[in-house]
């Protein structure tokens, strides 16, 4: 105990002194038992047979002892400084309630104790600003409620659209009346989902008239029509896609959800994706179950995907999907993620939801833990079907190894305690509720990995590819 407190009370400039005076005594130890060594075999072997043996022997005692100090160092510096720094930066970039490991930083003199009372003054003003925010956040929460309710006497679907032709807002009737195409997006082209030669048609007549313009909208394939309404928003270049109740099935009283970002309105658009800075890229996270682990001969049995805009994870825009994979669930696999034959009974083939996949990730960049495993089965079935995949991959693995070493572990486990984000264990290796988790904590990465001057997608592309060994090791 008295020894453990004298250690403690050494300062962390004393502690390196000691790794230095270890090295010196260590080393003059090892010449004078070389010598020893060698003036014994001299006198038996000859001279020069006890200089080779002094030299040998001295050439390994230094390298084991450079060797033994570089661990000590290593151990009880070099690894308790960098978790601490990891530390400091998840609670200053990401927000996250992260605690300072003091036991593994004991040798460290007072510097743990600094950055723990660095950490807890950081936390307090963080709270104090999160209460400020979340007065202001409620107050917004009650204006939304009120448009929301104002919206429920609306007899029609609303979409507003930049004047880049990407979708800025849509309500729940609208979301409803594009799901009969695709998976409603965020800063989707309004291409993606009505004929394009019929808006750009309404839209002209629209710019020449100034005025509400009547079009026939219909999907690109044709295989769906309905009749629609374009009017002008007073100001800008940007304009409303109004769904009368016949076509938009407007439930009476009906809650009307509002997803929306008038951010994007000013976004200027980029042609190059990799010069685009973090928070003006859309994330699509998805993530996959299986029958098993060879991607060249299993099936998908659950997709699941979210999509993440400025950081943020879009409520309302997500896919979660059974898949029937053409044979039975292997038992095991089942142990893993309790999908059984009777729940992918009456799902689709896998095809049908790689497109829909497809099509929800269109102009987004695809995330996910381990991406190499999941994206073999979108590439299997995308080869099968001409479709590809051009947008960038982002491994949270990788991003993982950016920030916090190779050293540490990158399961996605391991990523959510060290982030603090909280899987339930009902939504444990399901498709949407690891999808939901990796999104969370690539939410919580994209600050640190800006903190740390990546700032755009080029950026961290070129420090993931300098992990890509890990992947080959995972899989």
């Amino acid at each position: 105990m008295a020894k453990g407190a004298i250690l403690a009370g050494l300062s962390l400039r004393f502690r390196i002194l000691l790794f230095f005076v270890l090295l010196a005594l260590g080393g003059l130890a090892v010449m004078l038992g070389a010598l020893w060594v060698g003036y014994r075999s001299a006198l038996s072997d000859g001279i020069a047979n006890g200089f080779l043996l002094a030299g040998i022997i001295g050439g390994f005692g230094f390298l084991g002892l450079a060797v033994g100090i570089w661990l000590l160092f290593d151990e009880n510096v070099a690894k308790p400084i960098q978790a601490l720094s990891t530390t400091l930066r998840a609670r200053a970039h990401s927000g996250v309630n992260a605690t300072v490991d003091t036991h593994s930083a004991r040798y460290l003199g007072d510097l743990a104790p600094a950055v723990e009372a660095v950490s807890t003054r950081l936390s307090n003003a963080t709270i104090d600003i999160a209460q400020t925010v979340a007065q202001e956040t409620e107050t917004l929460s009650s204006d939304r409620d009120q448009l929301t309710a104002l919206l429920t006497e609306i007899p029609v679907a609303i979409l507003l659209v930049g004047p880049d032709h990407r979708i800025v807002l849509y309500d729940g009737q609208a979301a409803g009346t594009l799901a009969q195409i695709a998976p409603p997006r965020l800063n989707a082209s309004i291409f993606d989902y009505l004929c394009k030669e019929r808006v750009l048609d309404a839209h002209e007549r629209l710019m020449q008239e100034g005025a509400e313009v009547a079009f026939e909208a219909a999907c690109p394939d044709g295989r769906v029509s309905f009749d629609a309404r374009l009017k002008p928003l007073r100001g800008t270049h940007s304009y409303m896609i109004l769904i009368d109740d016949a076509h938009a099935e407007i439930a009476p009283d009906a809650e009307r959800p509002l997803t929306f970002d008038f951010e994007l309105l000013g976004d200027q658009p980029i042609s190059d994706l990799a010069a685009r800075r973090l928070d003006q890229i859309p994330f699509v996270v998805f993530d996959c179950e299986t029958t098993g682990l060879l991607p060249h001969k299993d099936e998908l049995v659950q997709l699941g995907a979210v999509r993440v805009l400025r950081g943020e994870i879009v409520h309302g825009e997500s896919m979660d999907r059974f898949i029937h994979p053409g044979r039975p669930i292997p038992p095991a696999s089942t142990k893993v993620h309790h999908i059984t034959d009777a729940m992918v009974a009456s799902a689709p083939p896998p095809k049908s939801i790689v497109a829909e996949f497809h099509h929800f990730a269109r102009d987004a960049v695809i995330v996910a833990h381990n991406a190499p495993f999941d994206m073999a089965f979108m590439h299997r079935h995308g080869n099968e079907m001409e479709i590809d995949w051009p947008q960038p991959i982002l491994d949270t693995v990788l991003l993982s190894a950016v920030l916090f070493g190779t050293t540490e572990k990158h399961t996605l486990d391991a990523l959510c305690e060290r982030l603090d984000v909280v899987i339930p264990e009902h939504l444990r290796h399901t498709g949407l509720g690891d999808a939901q988790a990796t999104a969370e904590v690539l939410c919580r990465m994209l600050p640190m990995l800006a903190a740390r001057g990546h700032t755009t997608l080029g950026d961290v592309l070129e420090q993931t590819r300098k992990h890509g060994r890990l992947l080959d090791d995972m899989n």
